[in-house]
């Protein structure tokens, strides 16, 4: 019995250690094509960049998210939490900083507006009436929004835009995040417009309730974080938790919502400096590729789940 006390207590420890010091530093791109453009629209690279959690010190981190711009993708959308610390404004713009001469659209999320505070995991396991909300210091969120907005980006808070990317038109529009109660859907309900290649929706959170909102509007794509992928994922069982309303099946990557939408959550790229472990869920950013509808079948839609479940690197 003390052996086997002694070899779990070691194996616990070995996996705490890769999960601390190896796993959450893992910079892993993720790639998938999906099939949401109108028909003739020529395919577009979409760079999804969310949950940075950035810490003023994280220079691989920031090396890492700077040279994805060698991917040389047509738009970037950012889902927000890209802050951890008070200082960590200029570190986001360092690893962004060539991203951003690029066309991008961006949200933000909780620890955009509030720093991270030390919480129980357990929390994450209770059922959400039981949980009480806790908030850190505020952090400088306008700055980092006047900084992104000066290089071009825009801020689709609960708005409606239509840009050019890569000479084609696309309508896309976003919320607040739902995880505080911010989202405001009613400022931004509507048909989208008809005439793009792309209707796309952006949130930080992935609340079913946006989600069918956005849905039921008719838009093609939603892109949203905040899930961390779970973190910390069971192999074999997947995420034991989302941290929203969410089903733990889809906690990161490629799914469908409804018959007509696509919904893609990254896994990101951080964790709060106070759980700062990852196990089976690598630190993320995606390359989608999108191209048309014409092109989808149930044997194209079950290729794309697998491409976007496989496709890391």
């Amino acid at each position: 019995m003390k052996r086997l006390v002694t070899g779990t207590a070691a194996l616990a420890a070995a996996t705490l250690g890769y999960a601390v010091g190896i796993e959450r530093r893992h910079w892993t791109l993720r790639t998938a094509e999906l099939p949401v453009l109108a028909a003739g629209a020529r395919p577009l690279r979409v760079l999804h960049v969310s949950d940075l959690h950035m810490l003023p010190n994280q220079k691989s981190k920031q090396q890492w998210v700077a040279e994805l711009d060698r991917l040389d993708p047509d738009l970037v959308v950012n889902t927000g939490d890209n802050l951890a610390h008070p200082q960590a404004v200029p570190s986001v713009l360092r690893a962004l900083g060539p991203l951003l001469q690029r066309p991008g659209l961006f949200v933000f999320g909780s620890n955009d507006y509030y720093a991270p505070k030390p919480k129980n995991p357990a929390r994450y396991l209770m059922p959400k009436g039981k949980k009480k909300r806790v908030h850190g210091a505020h952090l400088p969120w306008r700055d980092l929004r006047a900084a992104f907005i000066e290089h071009g980006w825009l801020d689709l808070t609960h708005v409606r835009r239509t840009l050019a990317v890569a000479g084609q038109r696309v309508f896309a529009a976003g919320v607040d995040d739902p995880h505080l109660r911010r989202d405001r859907y009613t400022d931004i309900t509507g048909t989208p417009d008809r005439g793009a290649v792309l209707r796309l929706g952006v949130t930080h959170s992935p609340e079913p309730r946006v989600l069918d909102s956005f849905a039921a509007d008719g838009y093609d794509l939603v892109l949203a974080g905040h899930t961390h992928g779970g973190q910390l994922r069971v192999p074999g069982i997947g995420a034991l938790v989302t941290n929203c309303e969410l089903d733990r099946s889809r906690a990161r990557g490629v799914s469908r919502w409804g018959a007509d939408m696509w919904l893609h959550v990254s896994a990101g790229l951080g964790t709060s400096p106070y759980a700062p472990a990852r196990f089976a869920c690598p630190p993320e950013a995606s390359l989608l590729t999108l191209v048309p509808r014409e092109s989808r079948s149930p044997s194209a839609e079950s290729a794309a789940r697998r491409r976007a479940a496989s496709n890391v690197r």
